[in-house]
């Protein structure tokens, strides 16, 4: 390699790590921004917010009780029902 080749080098080295280092800088205020406690209701309305505006609807279930007078007879059913898992 050359003289030329090598300096040019050199100057490409030093301003990728200038730019790492800017970037380190970066992320450490955005780490502490991210650090703030922020209540969980707060991040379920904005998840409820961003699906809603992606077009997901969120499925309402209903409890299911049965007549069964023992927990055997309730988990076999439920393991024999044929109906897919996704939709438990």
């Amino acid at each position: 390699m050359t003289d030329d080749q090598n300096a040019e080098l050199l100057a490409l080295v030093k301003s990728l790590s200038d730019r790492v280092q800017t970037l380190e800088g970066e992320i450490k205020s955005i780490k502490l921004l991210n650090a703030q406690n922020v209540p969980e209701e707060t991040l379920v309305a904005i998840a409820a917010a961003v699906s809603g505006y992606m077009g997901f609807r969120a499925k309402r279930r209903q409890a299911h009780f049965t007549t069964s007078r023992t927990w055997q007879a309730t988990t076999r059913r439920s393991q024999l029902s044929h109906a897919p898992l996704h939709l438990r």
